[in-house]
């Protein structure tokens, strides 16, 4: 590994042992075995590391998770019969990395105050769409690239919006696959 990649690697290892709050850029280069500078070489600040380490960790934790609930409910089922049961899959994923999910939250909080980050954050958000567009391509083979990847950000920010509410209102009551298939017929006249 370069320099780079052992920073985000130590910036991970150490947030989870000390918390966000308490990471020093310090704590991090001497995890990595390099110098301070070498943050500001790679990332321009220690922000920018943080942002891009919780990303890319949690998003690949979480998008593994996401992958499973995709492919578990399209076995064998078009995109429309397997739409409920995939939805259902994400509420299981955000149930099952509460950690994972607070984390992004508490990173969240520092890109909204950082152009920087959000930058990253943007282009991260891009990636993930072409990620599922993908897997939803390889799943469901007749998807054309252009419906694959609209289903990918419907996906994609239903499960923000899943993952918030898993966090702030555990035992409140959750948008189910069935409530969206209601709700997608009604919104077709039917």
């Amino acid at each position: 590994m370069g320099n780079r990649e052992d920073l985000l690697a130590a910036a991970k290892k150490v947030i989870l042992e000390r918390g966000l709050a308490k990471v020093t850029a310090r704590d991090i280069a001497g995890a990595a075995g390099v110098s301070l500078a070498a943050i500001g070489y790679h990332f321009g600040s220690k922000d920018r590391l943080v942002s891009e380490a919780i990303t890319m960790s949690v998003g690949s934790e979480i998008g593994d998770g996401m992958d499973e609930a995709i492919r578990a409910a399209g076995e064998g089922r078009s995109l429309p019969e397997s739409f409920a049961s995939t939805l259902n899959g994400l509420v299981d994923v955000a149930f099952r990395h509460r950690e994972q999910l607070l984390l992004s939250l508490e990173n969240g909080m520092r890109i909204a105050r950082s152009p920087d980050s959000q930058e990253f954050l943007a282009e991260a958000t891009g990636e993930a769409y072409t990620e599922l567009a993908g897997l939803l391509r390889e799943v469901y083979p007749d998807l054309s690239a252009e419906q694959a990847r609209a289903v990918a950000k419907l996906y994609f920010v239903l499960f923000q919006g899943i993952a918030m509410l898993t966090l702030l209102g555990p035992d409140g009551e959750m948008l189910l696959g069935d409530d969206l298939e209601v709700a997608l017929s009604a919104l077709q006249g039917k």
